[in-house]
């Protein structure tokens, strides 16, 4: 019997590796995944829906219902974490510079929670980014300060610092030159919107990051968001003294990222 039960327990483990589900909310889209903790890879295809219009709260949790009836998992009970655009402090939202107004001061763990009808973690998008970075990625094992900033709608940041995250800067709206957010300037959606060449972008790239970089004095960049598909194009354009690396995760890091605090 016992030889029985041992031979079976390669199978059992592998039935029961531990998995939790990512929801990774953008200014543009909302994505979700199953990951696998373990290895802090993705255990399912990703699937995405826009952002609402606006972003209001209510619109954003139904698009969230979306993306988890579309996985299958909207009955899982698999541990479930949510990243979002946000300073996020105490499951409260206390910024919202490219959602709705209406997330100012709002209670939104407990929202997506009633809304849900479950337990989650919430978290800040470029905080589960550099989570996921640091525990699975780019910055995994690396001594000192990583300062991973996400590209996108806006520009996100995490700290860490020997891998521990220090939760909820806000990099991106730095006041900058004649910007009160330096994400207005130099953000993808900036590059797209003025129809920037690469090198155009990494002029300002070289701007924010060079200003940051005599701020901080960082051991590591990692750059993530949509864009960092495209690191080839405007990274090797940079001149730092520190640096500067894609997230391995690329667009998938903030999915990864809420998957493992939830699955803690």
């Amino acid at each position: 019997m016992s030889s029985i039960l041992l031979a079976l327990t390669p199978v059992a483990k592998l039935a029961t590796m531990a998995k939790a589900i990512g929801v990774d909310i953008g200014g543009t889209g909302i994505k979700a995944g199953i990951v696998d903790l373990e290895h802090g890879t993705m255990a399912s295809d990703r699937v995405r829906v826009p952002t609402p219009e606006g972003a209001s709260p209510q619109d954003v949790l139904t698009a969230v219902q979306t993306v988890l009836r579309t996985l299958d998992v909207h009955e899982s009970t698999l541990p479930l974490g949510v990243a979002f655009p946000a300073i996020v402090k105490r499951g409260k939202t206390l910024s919202a510079a490219n959602v709705s107004k209406e997330w100012l001061d709002f209670d939104a763990e407990r929202f997506f929670r009633d809304g849900l009808g479950r337990n989650i973690v919430f978290v800040n998008d470029a905080d589960a980014a550099g989570v996921a970075e640091a525990r699975h990625g780019a910055a995994r094992d690396v001594i000192g300060l990583t300062l991973l900033t996400t590209l996108g709608t806006g520009i996100g940041s995490a700290l860490l610092y020997d891998g521990v995250l220090v939760p909820n800067s806000e990099l991106g709206h730095l006041n900058f030159r004649e910007f009160d957010s330096v994400e207005k300037w130099a953000a993808t959606s900036a590059r797209e919107r003025e129809g920037l060449s690469w090198e155009a972008w990494a002029e300002r790239l070289q701007a924010f990051y060079s200003h940051i970089e005599f701020l901080f004095s960082p051991d590591l960049f990692v750059v993530g968001g949509g864009v960092s598909k495209n690191a080839g194009d405007f990274l090797p354009l940079l001149e730092l003294k520190t640096p500067i690396v894609p997230a391995i995760h690329r667009n998938n890091s903030g999915i990864i990222g809420a998957a493992s605090l939830a699955g803690d």
